[in-house]
């Protein structure tokens, strides 16, 4: 079970995570030591340089996870993003396949035979449409994000709606105890810094 947030180089979340005093370019060396994994949003929009990504894996410890965001929408920068995250060697997580449109399958197709056959990967699919496409996606390993009824190598979850109860959390906890593949949960960033502290509750509740 893996539980972090949507990224972690937030300000705003100081002293109310990060400690008083604590200069930006720890935050993500603390921030891993609190959790296991983290939502990488920004390869969505550019991608960073390689040695970017070495210096992330770099100030993160052994069994860390990044979970690299992919905007299907751009295929020309396939082969360019599956070079550059795994730059994060071992830290290299679930990437997550952002597709806003509605279904194509035929661009599923071209994202998985672009990206390497040992990367876990997650896509995010709002539109109905795509409806239906979870066997396909279990076939080839992967996952539709937030689907926990089909079968799936490994489970990937967002939570984009805060507030949450205790209650809502619990009954969150309840369907992912136990289960026998990995799972990865991510809490959206907010100003305050209320997704670090609904992850560290969500893993106490996990117990």
């Amino acid at each position: 079970m893996h539980v972090g947030a949507s990224g972690w180089s937030y300000p705003s979340w100081k002293p109310g995570f990060y400690p008083a005093g604590t200069d930006a370019r720890e935050f993500l060396g603390f921030y891993a030591r609190q959790f296991d994994t983290v939502e990488l949003n920004t390869t969505g929009y550019r991608l960073p340089a390689e040695e970017q990504f070495r210096r992330w894996a770099e100030q993160t410890p052994t069994g860390f996870r990044f979970a690299p965001k992919l905007a299907g929408n751009r295929p020309r920068m396939l082969s360019q993003f599956g070079a550059c995250v795994r730059e994060l060697g071992d830290r290299l997580g679930p990437i997550r396949v952002q597709l806003i449109s509605a279904r194509d399958e035929g661009m599923v197709e071209l994202i998985l035979g672009s990206l390497d056959k040992d990367v876990l990967v997650a896509f995010d699919l709002e539109h109905p449409s795509w409806d239906g496409i979870e066997p396909r996606l279990a076939e080839a390993g992967a996952v539709r994000v937030n689907d926990l009824e089909h079968d799936a190598a490994f489970r990937y979850v967002r939570f984009r709606d805060p507030p949450y109860s205790e209650e809502d959390l619990r009954a969150w906890a309840e369907q992912l105890r136990g289960r026998d593949e990995p799972v990865f949960a991510y809490f959206r960033h907010e100003d305050e810094p209320t997704a670090p502290a609904y992850a560290q509750q969500f893993l106490e509740l996990l117990e």
